[in-house]
């Protein structure tokens, strides 16, 4: 697919300076498609915006479908008073990281004090609209809120830790869990109700202001997921349900160990038999709630790094074929297009590129990684057409400021300056103007680099486990200055927008 040429800002709604201690779809997210919207900027880029499960890590979510209690905005759940104002005041304001385990126990339990004042107060409007959700969705959303709702009843504990006839999912045993949650899991309804109404009506505005979401889809799902409990038969587990084999990647630039994700692999061959038809399910449901997709680890499609489960780490490994063509063949037939690009980063071998040549997506490039050896040249705008989509850095990457002062060696800087000259308003400025210079149909620009900010503003340690993903930004930090350089930018770098066609008013009535 081709991309018109654009530029935009890469931020996960987590780093908002919302209400609550978490980034949020409330006002501030507003807030921010104006700022891109002032700055003449096409694209907002987010990571994966499922509920969070090991490491709080978006990548790592409870569900391939369901959405992020934690996005949801009290403020505007106040505003249709299916919560009290008094109830989301003593919450805290201040900007500060994310201290998920205390927005867990003090959010959460508000949201579903909300859902049950919905439940009980709903208007003929409002109530047909939650039906309409529900029966559109139902074929992920029972089998989500019952799997959250008994997560939550075995205290967090692996669904293959749960009781024997719930963890292989006895036909009686679930017909009872249901009869016995009932009002629990008509709540996590609502709360999804909640979730995907407010993205909703956040995605029009930003439509509003000619503005695209691109969203990312993290190849592999979490073995703790409602996704795995329910389709067992999908993924490489044994006989007492674990995992047999693991995805991740070998030693490469960002870990000596590599990194052992310990997400469980797929079967494809039982995928093949029933004709892609999670994947297809799984793909439309992104495009239906994104413009554009990220395809993370794109060389996963092709080969994935195959882990024996009880190895520590991912050295120990194997090259293992994936679906290559044959699974595109299947979205492009359900889907009529695939509005996709590549995360080819790292090790790519030739078959990986020829897959994704042939499929005409485009891949990535990532400035930070283009100086050094001959090799990284491939990274740098000279060698680009315009099938390609440029960042300055990715979420997994140091800032450009942070690379700068800390990670590049000598000889990188003295590329960077024989490459770019003289930056005298920073480095980060001269990543992107040569980003947004270049050829890519697509530049993109993580917020922290528009901001100027140091390490302290990293998003994500790619070899750490913990302590990743808290990064949160102050709203007076989105200065007019910076909206009309970028404007400038985009100007002169033919970015500018284009208009969008109005979202269906129906698709975002919250």
């Amino acid at each position: 697919m081709s991309f018109p040429r654009s530029s935009g800002i890469l931020l996960h709604p987590t780093s908002l300076p919302s209400q609550g201690g978490i980034g949020d779809f409330g006002p501030a997210a507003y807030a921010f498609a104006d700022f891109l919207s002032d700055a003449r900027q096409s694209l907002w880029q987010v990571l994966p915006l499922g509920p969070v499960g090991y490491g709080d890590s978006p990548y790592s979510a409870t569900s391939a479908f369901a959405g992020n209690p934690l996005l949801i905005s009290l403020e505007r759940l106040a505003e249709r008073d299916w919560i009290e104002h008094a109830r989301i005041e003593a919450l805290p304001t201040a900007v500060g990281d994310v201290e998920y385990n205390t927005v867990f126990h003090q959010k959460l339990p508000i949201l579903f004090e909300a859902a049950r004042n919905f439940a009980r107060t709903a208007s003929w409007n409002a109530r047909a609209r939650y039906d309409a959700f529900c029966q559109q969705n139902r074929w992920w959303l029972d089998d989500f809120v019952l799997f959250d709702g008994l997560r939550a009843r075995f205290k967090l504990q692996s669904w293959n830790r749960w009781t024997r006839d719930l963890t292989y999912r006895d036909p009686a045993a679930i017909r009872q869990a249901q009869e016995e949650m009932r009002e629990d899991l008509d709540v996590r309804r609502v709360v999804q109700f909640f979730f995907f109404e407010q993205w909703r009506a956040l995605r029009a505005y930003c439509a509003g202001r000619s503005l695209r979401v691109a969203g990312d889809m993290a190849i592999f799902v979490n073995f703790d997921s409602a996704d795995v409990w329910t389709h067992p038969d999908l993924f490489r587990l044994n006989s007492k349900l674990d995992p047999e084999v693991i995805a991740g990647v070998p030693p490469d630039f960002f870990s000596k160990d590599g990194q052992r994700w310990g997400n469980p692999l797929y079967r494809w061959d039982v995928m093949r038999e029933q004709g892609y038809s999670w994947w297809v399910d799984r793909m439309r449901w992104l495009v239906h709630n994104f413009d554009y997709i990220r395809l993370d680890h794109f060389r996963g499609f092709s080969q994935c790094w195959e882990i024996q489960a009880s190895e520590p780490t991912a050295i120990h490994g194997r090259w293992v074929d994936g679906p290559k063509d044959e699974l595109f063949v299947k979205l492009r037939e359900a889907l009529g297009g695939l509005p996709f690009f590549a995360e080819d980063l790292g090790h790519i071998t030739n078959d990986v590129h020829e897959l994704r040549q042939r499929l005409n997506i485009p891949g990535m490039a990532v400035l930070q990684f283009g100086f050094g050896d001959a090799g990284a040249h491939i990274h740098l705008p000279h060698t680009f057409t315009s099938e390609k989509v440029v960042y300055t850095g990715t979420h997994d990457n140091d800032t450009s400021v942070g690379w700068w002062n800390s990670g590049a060696s000598e000889h990188e800087r003295e590329q960077v300056q024989a490459y770019l000259g003289p930056c005298e308003e920073g480095i980060h400025w001269g990543m992107i103007r040569a980003a947004s210079n270049s050829v890519a149909s697509i530049c993109v620009v993580p917020i922290q680099d528009v901001l100027g900010l140091g390490s302290e503003a990293r998003m994500n340690v790619p070899s750490r486990g913990q302590g990743n993903w808290r990064w949160r930004f102050d709203s007076e930090m989105l200065r007019p200055e910076l909206a009309k350089k970028l404007a400038t930018i985009a100007e002169v770098s033919d970015r500018l927008p284009r208009p969008l066609p109005p979202m269906a008013k129906e698709e975002w009535a919250a």
